[in-house]
C-alpha cells in the first residue's frame, strides 16, 4: 500500500499545492487505486505521476465543497476516453450523485462504464473479503466524512518446507493446507493445516479525515490506526480562524492523533499562507504532542512497509 498526494492545499490551490486529491495505491493488494477527494485539476495531477485512471476502483468524496469536487467531471470523462469500462463507484455525502450527474448530463459526457454511488452514513460504506471501510461524520460547515480503511487479515503463511517433511507433494494440496483445509494423503495420512501453516499478518488500518474541527468523531476513526491523514489548515496564531470556518490547527490534528493512540500522522489539507520554510515551525508545534508526524506536500509518497510507514524523501 501507498499514499500519494496529489493535492495538498486548502480552500484554492497555490503555486506550491493544489486542492485536495489522494490517491491509496493497492495495486498488490487488489491491483486498484483508491482516491480521496478529487479537487480541480487532480487529473492534471494524474499526468505527472504514472497513475492510470482506468485503475481508479473507488472514489470517496468527505464533502461537497468545491476544492474536493471540482475535479470529478474531468476526470471521469477522460477515464471513459481512455478507455476504462471497469466499474466505478463513487461514495459521498447526499447530493453527489445529483450533482455529478447533472454535470455529466448538461456537459453531454457519455461514460463508457458503469458508475455506481454509495450515499455516506455513519457506519461501514463498502466490506470484502480483503477490506472495510468505515464512514462517520465530522464537524465542519458543511456535512463532511472521514473514512476508516482496514485490511483484513492476511491469509495464513505456508510452511512450505515443513509440508514437504510431512510428505505433502507439490500442486492443489498446498493450496487447501494454506487456505485453512486438513488434507488426506495417499497414504491415508490427514495433515492439519495447523500444522504447516503460521498466522497471517494483521493487515493495515487508515484514517483519512475531511475538512473538521477537533472532533471525538475523528478520534474514533483513527483509534490505533496505523496512519492518520488529518487536515491542519492552520497554526496556532490562527487558532480563531480555524473554528470560525471548521478547520483545525496542526496542533489539534496532533492531539487527535495522540488520544486515538494512531501510530503516524500525515497533516494534511495546509492553508496558502503557509509556504515550504514554514513546515519546520509547523512540524515543531505538531511534534511537541505527537510524533512521528509528517507534512504532506504534493506528489510525496509515504509506502507501508513490513508494518512501518515509510515516506519517500
Amino acid at each position: 500500500m501507498q499514499l500519494l498526494f496529489l493535492g495538498t492545499g486548502g480552500g484554492m490551490p497555490s503555486k506550491e499545492r493544489n486542492t485536495s486529491a489522494l490517491a491509496m495505491k493497492l495495486l498488490e493488494e487488489r491491483g486498484a487505486v483508491w482516491l480521496f477527494d478529487c479537487g480541480e485539476a487532480t487529473q492534471h495531477q494524474i499526468l505527472r505521476t504514472t497513475l492510470k485512471p482506468r485503475k481508479i476502483e473507488k472514489i470517496f468524496i468527505t464533502h461537497m465543497h468545491g476544492d474536493h469536487i471540482f475535479g470529478l467531471p474531468g476526470l471521469l470523462g477522460s477515464r471513459s476516453f481512455l478507455g476504462g469500462s471497469e466499474p466505478l463507484t463513487l461514495y459521498g455525502p447526499k447530493g453527489l450523485e445529483e450533482w455529478v450527474l447533472a454535470t455529466l448530463r448538461l456537459s453531454r459526457t457519455h461514460l463508457s462504464y458503469p458508475l455506481e454511488f454509495v450515499e455516506a452514513e455513519d457506519g461501514v460504506v463498502f466490506e470484502d473479503d480483503m477490506f472495510s471501510v468505515e464512514a462517520h461524520l465530522l464537524e465542519h460547515v458543511i456535512p463532511c466524512y472521514g473514512y476508516r480503511i482496514r485490511q483484513k487479515p492476511l491469509p495464513p503463511v505456508l510452511l512450505a518446507e515443513k509440508a514437504r517433511e510431512l510428505g505433502v507433494p507439490k500442486g492443489p494440496l498446498l493450496g487447501r493446507l494454506k487456505n485453512g483445509e486438513d488434507v488426506t494423503l495417499e497414504n491415508g495420512v490427514i495433515i492439519r493445516s495447523a500444522e504447516v501453516t503460521a498466522p497471517g499478518k494483521d493487515g493495515f488500518t487508515v484514517a483519512i479525515l475531511g475538512d473538521t474541527r477537533y472532533t471525538e468523531a475523528a478520534v474514533k476513526l483513527a483509534r490505533n490506526a496505523d496512519v492518520l491523514v488529518h487536515e491542519g489548515t492552520f497554526d496556532q496564531t490562527t487558532a480563531d480562524l480555524a473554528r470560525d470556518y471548521g478547520h483545525s490547527t496542526v496542533k489539534e490534528a496532533a492531539e487527535t492523533a495522540r488520544q486515538a493512540g494512531a501510530k503516524a500522522l500525515i497533516i494534511n489539507h495546509l492553508s496558502a499562507r503557509f509556504l515550504p520554510s514554514d513546515h519546520r515551525e509547523l512540524l515543531g508545534e505538531a511534534g511537541s504532542v505527537f510524533n512521528p508526524v509528517y507534512i504532506a506536500e504534493d506528489f510525496r509518497e509515504f509506502y507501508w512497509n513490513k508494518d512501518r510507514l515509510l515516506p519517500d524523501e
